[in-house]
Parts: C-alpha cells; structure tokens; sequence
C-alpha cells in the first residue's frame, strides 16, 4: 500500500490488525507528511515515536488501535511529552501521568505521535496553526492543530476538546469528522480546563 497517511483512521485500524501494513511503516509515512507540511500547516510538533511502532510491529495486538498514530491536543497531560496547555507559561511542562484518555488510547495499542496546537487554555488566543486547505484561512479553534493535522494527512486520528464549539468549528472548517462524546462517557481527567 502506498500513501498509507491518507488511510483513514478505520481504514488504518483494519489493515493494521489484519497486518496489511505496519505501525511502523504507517508512522514513517505520518512523519514524512509531517516533515513536508509542518512549516506550512504549523498543526503540531513531532516526537519520535518508532521505538513503539517497532515494539507494536513485533508483538502481539495490543488492541482496538494497535498501532495507528495519534495527535493529541496540548490540553491533555502526556507524561512522557510537554504539555503546555497552549500557554508559554506552561513552557516544558511534563505532567507525571497521562489524562486519562491519553492512557486509554495508549491502552488501546494506539501511538501518541506529538501533541497539536491548542488555542491558549483552549480560550481566545489562538496558536499559529492555518488551514491546510488554505493557508490564508483560519482553521478555528481550540482544537486547532488536531483538526488541520487530519485534514492534512498528518494523522488520522488526533484528541480534541469542546467547552463551546472546540472541536466542532475546527473540524468544520478543515473539512474532517469532529466527534464531541456526551458528557461523562469519555474522563476529562488529566484535561487542562481554562484558568
């Protein structure tokens, strides 16, 4: 398969649990778009995530994600990422667990590629993150970076958050699925909620 980056992130899932393609080979393709569009979308920034990849590609299936990469906003603790909650005031900020949607994504053999760009506190100012349909455009907020990241073939799945249309209005604007869970079903534990 060829421009797995372009999968989406059922499609990726399949072919990962029937061993069509890779972790590996999918998160090489996540970082090459990555490395060619980052300076243009600004959608987030890039951890080495290939040991994780090798180990999933070696082992048994680890779960319903088994290796498919993952942005997750800068709002949502990541233990072993900064988290800065979109603030410089939080700059190198390493919380000593993962949210625990992170975790359960973890949990769920998923990769945690980076972290997006998340509006300050997922409030008004907003991060340098653009449109990637056009780069002129906003691409809304606060779940800025994870929208313009799918859209972008960055990855195919990435965490947002939605105090009002947070995750709604970006996906919208960059032309992907936004999915806002009732309240309750998904913890916000480990969540960055304004100051």
């Amino acid at each position: 398969m060829k421009d797995l980056e372009c999968l989406s992130a059922s499609q990726a899932v399949k072919a990962l649990s029937r061993r069509e393609i890779k972790a590996t080979d999918l998160l090489l393709s996540c970082l090459d778009r990555i490395g060619q569009r980052e300076s243009l979308v600004k959608a987030f920034g890039k951890e080495n995530s290939l040991v994780r990849a090798k180990t999933l590609d070696k082992g048994a299936l680890r779960g319903i994600l088994h290796g498919l990469p993952i942005g997750v906003k800068d709002l949502f603790d990541t233990f072993d990422l900064p988290t800065s909650y979109g603030s410089a005031a939080y700059a190198n900020h390493y919380p000593s667990t993962d949210a625990v949607s992170v975790a359960l994504l973890r949990q769920a053999g998923g990769i945690i590629l980076g972290k997006t760009v998340s509006t300050e506190f997922a409030s008004f100012k907003s991060g340098p993150t653009t449109n990637p349909h056009n780069l002129l455009h906003t691409p809304g907020g606060s779940s800025s970076g994870s929208a313009a990241a799918v859209a972008d073939y960055m990855v195919s799945l990435a965490t947002g958050s939605q105090t009002a249309g947070s995750i709604i209005r970006p996906a919208s604007f960059c032309g992907v699925i936004g999915y806002k869970p009732s309240f309750g079903k998904i913890s916000t534990g480990g969540v960055k909620r304004k100051v």
